[in-house]
């Protein structure tokens, strides 16, 4: 099991289109909007470390409305 945190800012206005948009995305099991430096926090659980890193490159990073990502990959599994 693989899991880790993308932070998004979102255009200006699409943070909810966005959210509903990632909450869609298999292997994301939660997404919040959030106040601050970023607009949404989302998690991601997914089977091995490619599909995470698929999940986040080819679908999260080329949603559109989403103008940047940080990845912060958890480094000790539950």
């Amino acid at each position: 099991m693989h899991s880790g945190y993308v932070l998004l800012n979102c255009d200006l206005g699409a943070e909810e289109y966005v959210l509903d948009e990632i909450s869609r995305i298999p292997g994301v099991k939660s997404a919040r909007l959030t106040f601050g430096a970023y607009d949404i926090i989302a998690e991601i659980r997914t089977e091995t470390t490619e599909e995470f890193e698929r999940t986040v490159a080819t679908r999260i990073r080329k949603l559109t409305r989403v103008v940047s990502t940080i990845t912060l990959n958890v480094i000790s599994g539950e």
